[in-house]
């Protein structure tokens, strides 16, 4: 069954509850008015009639927003932005607060002429930093939060996830939630895939961007697509995952680059499958 394109993105139906919000006080200024000039007057119950109803459809598409962001099937993915944001600021906060205690510990090493331990005591020290600076180069903090999240998934399952960062996406069209859940889906996937290698785990997560478009490459050295269902992996209810997947991943990509006007492709041979997506820039 193809799945059901989305006609909408959330910032449209934001705005169209705020403008409803604004009829609402003007027509309760207007009432408030002409209660005042007659308490009988018919205009009076006509703006009640009025503000009644903007209010049922404004609370409706309330309703249906907090159902989209919170309990839509896949819409999780909002909720470990928000998890994904508070790690990544701990984080931030560790390496901070323990930067001097390092200093400290390699100088005193130094001092002893113990140059190997220090060299052992600095590695993951600077690795760590590193893992971090690599996140840190987007103008949206979810993006980055969910890239070093990732990057921590990929170290635990010594994966070699490479980024390549050359775009701000600053432009993006999306909400940065919903990319997140665009890139995080191909990112578990690859993680799912490279994890089935006995070693030589590599991933490579590419941001750029041209006059028009904001580009996407995610592509993993794992185990390649067949030919003979590599037009199938886009559709839902379809997983290579047997029992451990749902088939709505990609599926669910698909639908949001799609409803901004995108497209996702994929290509797989021995060396590498990637996933190649374009975004059209947001208009200013």
């Amino acid at each position: 069954m193809k799945i059901k394109k989305q006609t909408y993105n959330m910032s449209k139906i934001v705005l169209v509850s705020i403008f409803l919000n604004l009829i609402q006080v003007v027509f309760i200024i207007l009432f408030v008015y002409y209660k005042h000039k007659n308490h009988y007057i018919i205009e009076g119950n006509f703006i009640i009639d009025v503000i009644a109803i903007s209010i049922c459809i404004n609370s409706i598409i309330t309703g249906g927003i907090f159902y989209n962001l919170l309990f839509k099937k896949g819409s999780d993915n909002l909720i470990d932005t928000i998890k994904y944001l508070e790690s990544f600021n701990k984080t931030l906060r560790t390496q901070r607060h323990d930067y001097l205690n390092h200093i400290q510990v390699i100088y005193s090493l130094m001092e002893l002429e113990e140059f190997d331990e220090a060299r052992n005591y600095i590695e993951p020290v600077y690795k760590d930093i590193v893992r971090v600076s690599k996140a840190l180069k987007t103008s949206k903090p979810a993006v980055n939060a969910l890239l070093q999240a990732k990057l921590q998934m990929a170290e635990k399952n010594e994966i070699d996830m490479e980024l390549e960062i050359k775009s701000n996406l600053k432009h993006l069209s999306m909400e940065p939630w919903e990319f997140c859940r665009v890139i995080g889906n191909i990112i578990d996937n690859a993680i799912f895939t490279l994890k089935l290698k006995p070693n030589n785990r590599y991933m490579l997560v590419e941001f750029a961007e041209d006059l028009q478009n904001i580009k996407i490459n995610i592509s993993n050295n794992g185990e390649s697509i067949p030919k003979e269902i590599i037009y199938k992996i886009f559709e839902e209810g379809f997983t290579t995952k047997e029992d451990k997947g749902e088939g709505m991943g990609l599926a669910i990509v698909k639908e949001i680059v799609e409803s901004f006007h995108g497209t996702v492709g994929v290509s797989s041979n021995e060396q590498r499958t990637s996933f190649e997506i374009i975004i059209p820039k947001k208009v200013i």
